[in-house]
């Protein structure tokens, strides 16, 4: 049974009043990007990390055939191509990893006061550390201008949506703060 104010109105696990995730729809959005980016994490970004006596054979081979069809270089077989880019995938799995599981439920309920501060600091190292990886393919001299175009249709889309996080996150945090 929901939680009620005493108005009688339905309100999350935190007392602020709930609006189902259906009607908020910028949050209906990341709530599906979040459950996206969890196995994606897991599945492609991460098995760098993985032990290679422990790595499921399917996950090297969905790594290979990314790296194959890409070209994407910070995925080539031999692991992370630069140091910079091993750090990034450490901070993916101590900070992306939890963030986004709660990410999940916070979203959901919608109430936890936290939440923009949250997504903020996510939205702002998510949109620095990608676009430093596409300065860097940028740069990649055996790659044509058709494959980087290509690693753009994936890596792009990634950016837009944490830059629009950031300022959405920005936005409700100074409503919240400076409120007319």
């Amino acid at each position: 049974m929901p939680k009620t104010s005493a108005a009688g109105k339905e309100v999350g696990r935190y007392g602020s009043p709930r609006q189902s995730i259906w009607s908020r729809k910028r949050d209906l959005c990341y709530l599906i990007f979040f459950i996206i980016h969890v196995p994606v994490m897991f599945a492609v970004d991460l098995t760098a990390l993985y032990p290679p006596s422990l790595t499921p054979t399917i996950l090297t081979t969905l790594r290979s055939y990314y790296h194959t069809t890409y070209k994407d270089q910070f995925f080539s077989p031999g692991g992370p191509p630069t140091a910079w880019f091993g750090l990034f995938l450490w901070m993916e799995a101590l900070y992306h990893v939890p963030l986004s599981l709660w990410a999940v439920g916070a979203l959901w309920d919608g109430t936890h006061p936290l939440l923009p501060i949250h997504l903020l600091i996510y939205a702002t190292q998510t949109s620095i550390t990608t676009l430093t990886c596409i300065a860097e393919y940028l740069s990649w001299t055996h790659l044509t201008v058709s494959e980087k175009i290509n690693l753009g249709y994936l890596y792009v889309p990634y950016l837009a949506l944490s830059v629009f996080m950031g300022v959405d996150m920005f936005a409700r945090l100074q409503d919240r703060l400076m409120p007319v």
